[in-house]
């Protein structure tokens, strides 16, 4: 049995990798750059994670914990919605959304589903299951979905642990399927857990947030940005960040050969859901930038992320990250964890918080 010294030595290890200690929401403050303003678009939800806007232009988020889709209508426009409606309840811990050709898809963690969807409609009816087999839970259990411009479905799938040789092909990567379903096949490879995946508005390219591996220490492997190609290996497990072998599954000639990140984020910073801003609200300088949710660190000896950055789009490229919405964390405790962006159809950013139950809402002084 351990000694004394031994146990205490591990307590303090444990609790140096915990994530940031909870405190209540009323205790934080949001900090926006000058003529933004953020308000509580909805509370009391349990656990949100990530959203998509309908044709109607209505709110819809995912509650994994409670297998549930809910709908969050503002008809009044007053920047608050007007209720909460269940859309869709028995889900396997639903997740991903999204809209396209009259149907609401669903990713849960080991399918795929659809309801049929007609314009302002608040709750779903049976759904069909077009994806019945993505491999499921796992380290990594998360499943999010995306259309692209070429009317094909893309679903990322985290892998199953940490970092090790996965046995099933489909894990740690992107698949593609034809809306139905059918023609399901392995996009991209060597992504460890690409929990955001969006389509840039004016090039096409399907643009992925990566989770890099735990257990390096605080400042590596980063957490990154990928454009993400067909065809293309991202590295993982074998290379992390921009081609650095890994200390236990290391192949020096194949890093070499896989494809850089676009952008780098510090490590363990937990990048989640992102978006390309579309709408018309904020100023223009921020017209097709890149915003991002920092769920927050949980094995960092000092807390990061928690927040949303901006990445401003420089000719299609993107320049460097800068804090956008701050102040989840506050020295070592956090009352906020932000996961999905998406701007809303009326202009607005709207962010998910999983922690305090809360979607906000960030507007400008423009509107």
């Amino acid at each position: 049995m351990p000694g004394r010294g031994a146990l205490v030595g591990l307590f303090a290890l444990l609790a140096a990798c915990a994530p940031a200690a909870w405190v209540p929401a009323q205790d934080g403050t949001i900090h926006l750059p000058p003529g933004f303003r953020i308000n509580t678009f909805v509370s009391g939800l349990d656990a949100p994670r990530f959203m998509a806007v309908s044709p109607s232009g209505d709110l819809f988020v995912s509650i994994p914990s409670r297998g549930q889709v809910v709908a969050l209508p503002d008809r009044d426009g007053d920047g608050k919605a007007d209720r909460v409606v269940v859309y869709a309840d028995g889900l396997n811990r639903p997740h991903g959304l999204a809209f396209f050709r009259g149907f609401l898809y669903v990713a849960e963690t080991g399918a795929v589903v659809r309801f049929p969807y007609r314009p302002g409609d608040l709750t779903g009816g049976k759904p069909e299951v077009v994806v019945p087999d993505l491999p499921p839970g796992g380290g990594h259990w998360t499943r999010t979905i995306a259309f692209g411009p070429d009317g094909k479905m893309y679903v990322s799938v985290g892998s199953s642990c940490n970092v090790c040789e996965e046995r099933d092909p489909r894990r740690a990567g992107i698949l593609q399927f034809n809306p139905d379903g059918t023609g399901g096949r392995i996009f991209a490879r060597g992504i460890r857990n690409a929990v955001g995946i969006t389509f840039h508005p004016r090039t096409g390219e399907l643009w992925a947030t990566n989770n890099g591996r735990d257990w390096l220490g605080d400042d590596f492997p980063p957490d990154t940005i990928l454009v993400v190609k067909d065809g293309v290996h991202y590295g993982w497990p074998h290379c992390n960040g921009s081609r650095v072998p890994d200390p236990d599954f290391g192949r020096p000639d194949f890093c070499k050969a896989t494809a850089l990140p676009t952008a780098e984020i510090q490590a363990h910073s937990a990048t989640l859901g992102l978006t390309f801003y579309t709408g018309n609200m904020f100023p223009a300088e921020h017209h097709g930038d890149l915003f991002v949710g920092l769920h927050g660190s949980w094995n960092r000896s000092v807390p990061t992320g928690y927040k949303v950055i901006r990445i401003p789009m420089q000719g299609g490229r993107p320049g460097a990250p800068q804090d956008f919405a701050t102040g989840w964390l506050q020295g070592d405790r956090a009352w906020g964890r932000p996961v999905d962006v998406i701007t809303g159809k009326d202009g607005a950013l709207y962010v998910s918080d999983d922690r305090a139950g809360l979607i906000y809402r960030i507007s400008h002084s423009n509107r």
